[in-house]
């Protein structure tokens, strides 16, 4: 068993992590620093299933400001998922964006590489690669918002601490990942709240822009299978999507049958930095990590409509 260390553990899969990694009997240090884009109530209850569990300690920090050496160590493994999330926000504030993304990143890395860890999981975006992410992990990187920008950073750090100092990095790059505890700012969260309230839905662009869906529970599947996998994964970056890709007038017409609402949209333009379409080739972690995700998208969305209707 492996004793791990995972940022933004409060977080929508940060949390759902944590949960799976004790589930599997690993000791779990979990890190979150509470930044107020996020409703601190909404991340607390995120926490709920973990508080009190014997394998889960928790600790408020700030990678940014936080002495980081005694939190590493006797780690195994560590998963860095907090990051400053979002596209629109980082072009009116990159400055929370770079020292979250950026230099929260690099204080992290070099506390990992003066301790004798296993493994350094860094999760990155499909952001990175632009406005359209169609390929494999191989495609050229064009980032198309500054958000994408500082996650592209954060990749090239684990790189250069990886090239110079040796550090055992495997980065992960997550394409559209939905489902229960779905951050309140995601598209589809605020779609399905407006469905079950009656309100008006703003659709940014035609509606045929289209994404590589990911459930939840099937991002934190191909996440530990990267640690179980140490010996195939380390060094190597991997894409992490679902098996189905719609377009969002797709998702709307389904969640309407899901709820038996019908969807009241306001439709404006495209905003700077969305992503025209994303088609996760995940034929390389398939290979490698034997990743498989099962959710289709029909269960998954269904299993966050639920969980929205139980939030009241």
């Amino acid at each position: 068993m492996n004793r791990c260390l995972v940022t933004g553990a409060a977080g929508f899969i940060g949390s759902h992590l944590c949960e799976a990694l004790c589930a599997r009997g690993h000791e779990v240090i979990g890190l979150d620093a509470f930044i107020p884009y996020y409703p601190r109530p909404v991340k607390e209850r995120n926490l709920t299933a973990l508080l009190g569990q014997a394998r889960f300690a928790f600790h408020e920090a700030d990678l940014r400001t936080a002495e980081l050496a005694p939190l590493i160590a006797g780690c195994d493994t560590i998963f860095h998922l907090a990051a400053m999330p979002g596209l629109m926000k980082s072009w009116t504030d990159f400055e929370l964006y770079e020292s979250c993304n950026i230099y929260g990143t690099q204080r992290l890395l070099d506390a990992a590489r003066q301790s004798p860890i296993k493994q350094f999981i860094h999760i990155s975006t499909s952001s990175v690669y632009g406005q359209e992410a169609t390929q494999g992990e191989e495609m050229p990187l064009q980032p198309f918002s500054p958000y994408g920008i500082t996650k592209l950073a954060g990749e090239n750090l684990c790189r250069a601490y990886g090239a110079n100092f040796a550090l055992p990095f495997t980065i992960l790059r997550y394409f559209s990942v939905y489902g229960p505890r779905q951050r309140p700012d995601m598209g589809y969260f605020k779609l399905i709240n407006d469905l079950i309230q009656g309100s008006t839905f703003t659709l940014f662009g035609d509606g045929a822009q289209t994404r590589s869906n990911t459930y939840v529970a099937d991002a934190v599947a191909a996440t530990v299978l990267a640690m179980e996998q140490c010996a195939v994964s380390l060094g190597q970056t991997f894409n992490v999507g679902g098996g189905e890709i719609v377009s969002l007038n797709e998702v709307i017409a389904l969640l309407e049958e899901i709820t038996g609402q019908r969807a009241r949209l306001d439709r404006q333009p495209a905003r700077p930095g969305d992503q025209r379409h994303t088609a996760a080739n995940i034929a390389k972690a398939r290979r490698l990590l034997g990743y498989d995700p099962h959710t289709s998208l029909a269960e998954g969305l269904q299993a966050q409509v639920m969980w929205q209707q139980a939030q009241g």
